[in-house]
């Protein structure tokens, strides 16, 4: 006999489970499966707008406490700030990994042409972040401009391609600036 009182009137209980109960059974099993494939999501979006150190630490940092007045220049996608005392160059600079990603803030320190150290201060994408460890981030030490381009090949790191290549974009940029910052 049909359950005149359910939204589906057809259906009956001649099986001994209600409608109901499966209908339950299913949302159920349902949330269980989406929570599962949405955590890691949520871990992932834990990992963004990892600070390394801030801006204001880093510039600290490279002139022993005491950084000099900062100064503007115009970059390739807006204004760059930098910091110049005793033959040495800090920048803070912006770039994407990719389109529709946020932007990771790197520190460079130019001393004579080259680049004297990097860091990437802020992350906020949800891969790539390899590019924050100091083995990465070597590479680039000495590095100079050569033509437009770094004078050196950086390896690349499987799964973090484009955040790779930002970071040789970012140091590129930075050395270009410096020149013309002169």
């Amino acid at each position: 006999m049909a359950n005149q009182h359910s939204l589906f009137p057809h259906r009956s209980k001649s099986d001994g489970v209600s409608f109901d109960s499966r209908r339950s059974f299913i949302r159920s099993t349902f949330a269980v499966m989406a929570s599962a494939l949405l955590a890691p999501m949520a871990r992932a979006g834990e990992s963004l707008w990892t600070t390394y150190q801030t801006p204001a630490a880093f510039v600290a940092e490279a002139f022993r406490g005491s950084p000099p007045p900062p100064k503007v220049i115009s970059g390739p996608t807006g204004p760059v700030h930098y910091w110049r005392a005793n033959g040495r160059t800090a920048w803070v600079i912006e770039d994407l990994g990719k389109q529709g990603y946020q932007l990771t803030t790197a520190g460079f320190i130019v001393k004579n042409g080259a680049i004297e150290s990097a860091k990437v201060l802020v992350y906020r994408e949800s891969r790539g972040e390899q590019v924050a460890e100091p083995s990465f981030l070597k590479k680039f030490l000495g590095a100079r401009l050569a033509g437009g381009k770094l004078d050196r090949n950086i390896d690349n790191i499987s799964g973090a391609t484009l955040s790779v290549q930002m970071m040789q974009r970012m140091a590129s940029t930075v050395l270009a600036l410096d020149a013309r910052a002169g």
